[in-house]
């Protein structure tokens, strides 16, 4: 998807999560700043984002989403509270506590 299609969308979704790889990173625009996925979704109406700072093995991600949004859903948290308990329970667990398997994935946006 193209950044150009993305301003152009009118987004009704209270969260947007971009799961592969480094979708939270941007290119740096003169007179304009960092410009990547991040603001076109921001601009088309989505209040928040959750995306990845670099790339995370997919087995990682898959572990990572699961868990992500079952926080979410079934235990019915915000998307930050979700992200830190996802994060949480993956760095107490000895195959998953490796920085590189959850600390990629940011929140952006409220954080409500």
């Amino acid at each position: 998807m193209r950044l150009d299609s993305i301003f152009n969308m009118q987004l009704n979704a209270s969260l947007v999560v971009l799961s592969a790889c480094q979708t939270g990173i941007g290119e740096e625009v003169p007179g304009e700043g960092m410009l990547g996925l991040s603001r076109g979704f921001m601009y088309a109406g989505t209040p928040r984002l959750l995306m990845s700072l670099w790339s995370v093995d997919d087995k990682a991600t898959a572990e990572f989403m699961t868990r992500f949004y079952r926080n979410l859903l079934e235990d019915g948290l915000t998307a930050a509270a979700a992200l830190k308990k996802t994060q949480r329970e993956m760095r107490e667990e000895t195959k998953w506590s490796h920085p590189q398997y959850w600390a990629a994935f940011i929140l952006q946006g409220d954080w409500n």
